[in-house]
């Protein structure tokens, strides 16, 4: 079976061939331009579909809040303008003829790290994305749980300071408010005389820098307030962390040194780990979904 996978980000869209082994074949990106539209968006996946021959299926990761049971994005962020309410399988299969299947692209990268990464062989583990904002996804006794309407794994709004910054989904204090990457950028360009990204913030110049360190140090307890909160919730095996931002060394070890001490003594034997899949994991994971629908 040749799948062609999609995961559609608010920067670019990834796209590849997965074969029968799950291995991707081959791998491109264009620019999202999300500006332009739902519309405008769907119609450049099919442009891209209509490019290759032999695609037995197509799998699709998208941002947004998605009814992967009807391929629907039920509740989409803001910077893709008329993406909510789109009916992505639906138009992609009447265009091509192809088998289709939608789905959350948090869900999707946590049943990447299930079958092919970090997480294989855990029934029970929580996976968090961290850049614009925080994603989430949950995968319990074996399976991904949607919770009601689908929308389940929204971490990033959790809240955990009450009466807080404003967040772009309307609420205040929103957990995404404190710990995404964008978070750490702008605390970090409060105190910095030069701007800065999620990237140059660690290296060695300006992480060397007392008032930048003080910044991230700050970032990383706001990470573990959240991720306490998880762990007593749901009590996982495993939490998975991914984003790029999640590939500096030091965030990891610094969780590693702070969490356990915080938490209550029968809640410590949680492993906290970096995803091994990164940038595909959402790829392999809707692929394999896609693989298996009837």
């Amino acid at each position: 079976m040749r799948i062609l996978t999609f995961d559609i980000g608010g920067t670019f869209v990834k796209y590849g061939i997965v074969g029968d082994d799950f291995k991707l074949l081959e791998t491109h990106k264009v620019a999202t331009e999300a500006e332009k539209g739902g519309q405008e968006l769907i119609e450049k996946i099919i442009d891209i579909i209509e490019s290759f021959d032999n695609i037995d299926r197509v799998a699709v990761s998208t941002c947004g809040q998605v009814d992967s049971e009807n391929g629907i994005v039920v509740n989409a962020p803001g910077y893709i303008p008329y993406y909510t309410g789109m009916m992505v399988k639906k138009l992609i299969e009447n265009r091509t003829g192809i088998p289709t299947f939608v789905e959350n692209d948090v869900n999707a990268a946590a049943m990447g790290e299930a079958m092919f990464g970090a997480a294989k062989n855990q029934d029970d583990f929580i996976c968090i994305t961290y850049g614009t904002g925080i994603g989430g996804a949950i995968f319990a006794d074996g399976r991904l749980y949607k919770g009601h309407g689908s929308s389940a794994g929204e971490i990033g709004h959790m809240i955990t300071h009450a009466g807080g910054k404003q967040c772009s989904c309307g609420g205040e204090g929103c957990y995404e408010c404190y710990a995404s990457a964008n978070a750490l950028i702008n605390a970090v360009n409060r105190v910095s005389d030069e701007e800065l990204d999620a990237f140059n913030i660690f290296e060695t110049e300006q992480f060397s820098k007392p008032e930048i360190r003080s910044e991230i140090d700050k970032w990383v307890d706001e990470i573990i307030i959240g991720l306490m909160n998880i762990i007593y919730i749901f009590n996982p095996s495993m939490i998975v962390l991914g984003g790029g931002i999640m590939n500096e060394k030091y965030i990891i070890d610094l969780i590693d040194r702070k969490i356990y001490n915080r938490l209550m003594p029968n809640y410590r034997d949680v492993t906290i780990v970096r995803s091994k899949l990164a940038n595909d994991a959402a790829l392999l994971g809707v692929a394999y979904q896609a693989a298996n629908i009837k």
